[in-house]
């Protein structure tokens, strides 16, 4: 439910209704347009009718919100959201690329990756310290020393760290630790987790799920949003198909449709939705041209001794070259980011 309030309504007329409707245990958010000041109401707002919202002076009308997404969805927050973290801008016409091994293996490793991607223009470093693997026998990370060396990572590179959290057990160390907080596939509809870390206040990159509707993916985000949660990025991945030529088959679709219906960052995984390094480059491109906010690419130096998903990481050459593609991209779908070329140096 939206609430659009008269034009020229004082404050000292708008703080009973917030109150009436905050009592009731609903979700606020203003909504501040070019002519119009607005309130939306997130929660269950059935016990609300509009004669109910009506009879308050600074009301002009009520709108009932027909997405089961209320704080995710455009209807309420019309621009694009955008947010920083550690300095680096996401959403709101910044390009965010996040790059890095699929696991940590080492200092060496994961301290040479660091350095190789921040040179070719990464924003932020990924790397898996828990890793979710479809077989109990393959490798699963090194846990929470793991997330030490990426915490060495960031300190001799600077680069704000992206990894994965698996289970509410770890939820502290990374408030504590990571600077944004990954929601895997697997998790995309564990609500209680969801709940938990949208609680956090953290930023949290959320990835769609093997077999989630777009409708569902942005239900998960809702619960992260509602849990008070203020920075979401989604990341489309790769969903399960009857295809088998490419590990899963990549709806890069979902880009225009996602952002004509929430205003949250979108940004892509070329490496686990197609499963080949050979096919990373190409789709990190048509990603950018139907105008992702980012890329979540996996850089490995030595991907053939990789112990893990090797065959679909890029060595930091490959990625230093895809960067020089990316940024010729973005220049043709945002030209005015040839004027900008010294945040270009910050944001690709």
């Amino acid at each position: 439910m939206i609430i659009i309030l008269k034009n020229g309504a004082k404050q000292s007329e708008i703080e009973p209704l917030r109150n009436y409707i905050s009592k009731k245990g609903i979700i606020l958010q203003d909504i501040v347009g070019e002519t119009t000041r607005m309130i939306g109401m997130a929660g269950d707002t059935s016990g609300f009718t509009e004669d109910m919202i009506l009879r308050y002076p600074c009301v002009e009308r009520v709108m009932r919100v027909k997405e089961p997404y209320k704080l995710a969805s455009r209807s309420f927050h019309e621009a694009d959201s955008s947010f920083e973290v550690e300095g680096r801008k996401v959403g709101g016409g910044a390009f965010t690329v996040i790059a890095g091994p699929c696991s940590v293996e080492s200092e060496e490793q994961i301290v040479s990756i660091a350095k190789d991607v921040k040179n070719s223009g990464a924003s932020f470093l990924r790397g898996g310290a828990f890793k979710p693997r479809t077989s109990p026998y393959s490798f699963s990370g090194l846990g929470l020393d793991g997330l030490e060396l990426l915490k060495i990572a960031r300190e001799k590179t600077g680069l704000p760290i992206v990894t994965e959290l698996m289970s509410s057990e770890h939820l502290d160390d990374f408030i504590n630790d990571v600077d944004i907080i990954q929601i895997g596939a697997r998790n995309m509809q564990n609500f209680t987790l969801l709940r938990q870390v949208g609680e956090a206040g953290r930023p949290v990159l959320l990835k769609r799920g093997l077999s989630s509707s777009i409708d569902e993916f942005l239900m998960a985000a809702e619960y992260i949003l509602s849990g008070g949660a203020k920075e979401v990025i989604l990341c489309e991945r790769g969903i399960r198909t009857f295809e088998t030529a490419t590990r899963n088959t990549l709806d890069l679709s979902a880009v225009p449709v996602l952002k004509a219906k929430t205003h949250l960052p979108v940004i892509i995984d070329p490496s686990h939705s197609t499963g080949y390094w050979s096919l990373v480059e190409p789709m990190s491109l048509a990603a950018t041209a139907a105008g992702a906010d980012g890329l979540i690419i996996e850089v490995h130096n030595h991907p053939e001794a990789a112990l893990c998903d090797g065959e679909q990481s890029i060595t930091p050459q490959l990625f230093h070259r895809l960067m020089g593609k990316v940024r010729a991209i973005r220049e043709v779908v945002h030209p005015e980011a040839a004027d900008r070329q010294s945040e270009m140096q910050t944001t690709i």
